[in-house]
């Protein structure tokens, strides 16, 4: 394939060509603000946060759907295309709530960001406001539309990603918003709650509800593990404050399933402090569990597995291994069965 070569706020950039002018500005180490744009999903050029100045253009074109061109010059900060930003940036806040002093998302919002560094306040416009109910009957995601920029991400990742088509945009001009077949509730559709919407969503219109009220964006670290519930190995981010797990976020450079998780992998992590979580081995005495140390609950456990054997073969034992545990220990247990049990009726719950 042909390359082109143009020219980005006075730096030469060689780029495949049909590469976009956002493109060529990435690989070019120039920023450009997006907000609709994601690398995986189509392009709909919506918010037009990203224009450009290209001489030449009647207009300031959005550089994520413009075609990168030979000898094209582009200026992405020209006063012209600064203007242009603010004047977006304005009116997106003018329909936005004031809230980012105890906003969830604070601290990982773009319209925070990009109005921070614009220099943009609220109130330049004048006008109606939405004053949409916030959703959060479900276990997993609060949807507040006051808070949405219409950016269509959420619409498209829900279609594109995982084909389900749950949402989409309903209503048009001022009343335009992103909702389900006949704007009910997440729950009263066939939502899987995979969590894909929240995931690319720039606001905090989308939230994870486990995490609300739980720390600051800043005040949370991550640290990369794999999912625990099944073998596919689905990498995700723990956000872990005060040495306590509160919740996934999706990783985009994880290997295997990037931003993508199922509703076990991205919400269902709160057995980890679980308070009905066993913290030490169990025995029945009398009819009754009671708390045993390890060497004893293991004792017992081989006495009744030898009791099992002599008895009935060792075909009679069976065991079941987890996704939970690691390779080694799932390993240790098929060799525990077949060479000193004596049996192969061994099963893996991810076994499908």
């Amino acid at each position: 394939m042909a390359d082109v070569t143009l020219t980005i706020d006075g730096k030469k950039v060689v780029v495949p060509k049909g590469a976009t002018i956002h493109d060529a500005a990435q690989a070019a180490g120039v920023f450009i603000p997006t907000f609709c744009h994601d690398p995986e999903l189509s392009k709909p050029g919506a918010c037009r946060i990203c224009v450009v100045e290209v001489p030449g253009m009647r207009n300031l074109p959005a550089s994520c759907v413009t075609e990168a061109a030979e000898g094209m010059v582009v200026h992405t900060s020209s006063p012209a295309v600064i203007e242009a930003r603010k004047t977006i940036l304005e009116l997106l806040l003018e329909n936005h709530p004031n809230d980012c002093l105890t906003c969830a998302k604070s601290g990982e919002c773009l319209l925070q960001d990009y109005a921070y560094l614009y220099g943009v306040r609220f109130g330049a416009f004048g006008g109606e406001r939405h004053r949409y109910p916030v959703e959060e009957e479900n276990n997993f995601i609060i949807r507040d539309m006051n808070k949405c920029i219409l950016c269509g991400k959420c619409v498209r990742a829900c279609a594109e990603r995982q084909a389900r088509h749950i949402i989409d945009f309903t209503c048009r001009g001022f009343n335009t918003k992103v909702a389900t077949a006949m704007d009910q509730p997440l729950t009263d559709s066939d939502c899987i709650f995979c969590g894909s919407c929240v995931a690319v969503c720039p606001t905090g219109a989308l939230l994870e509800k486990a995490m609300l009220g739980k720390g600051r964006r800043w005040e949370i670290g991550k640290v990369r593990t794999t999912c625990p519930f099944c073998g596919v190995g689905c990498n995700f981010d723990l956000n872990v404050k005060d040495g306590k797990v509160i919740g996934v976020t999706a990783n985009p450079d994880s290997p295997v399933n990037g931003r993508d998780l199922c509703v076990k992998g991205r919400f269902g992590i709160d057995y980890v402090h679980s308070p009905d979580r066993l913290t030490t081995p169990l025995i029945k005495k009398d009819g009754r569990f009671v708390e045993a140390d390890w060497d004893e609950a293991l004792d017992l456990v081989a006495q009744k597995l030898g009791e099992v054997k002599a008895a009935f073969g060792p075909d009679a034992v069976a065991a079941l291994s987890s996704a939970r545990c690691t390779n080694e220990e799932n390993y240790l247990l098929q060799k525990f069965m077949r060479a000193v049990i004596g049996t192969n009726n061994i099963d893996h719950c991810a076994r499908t």
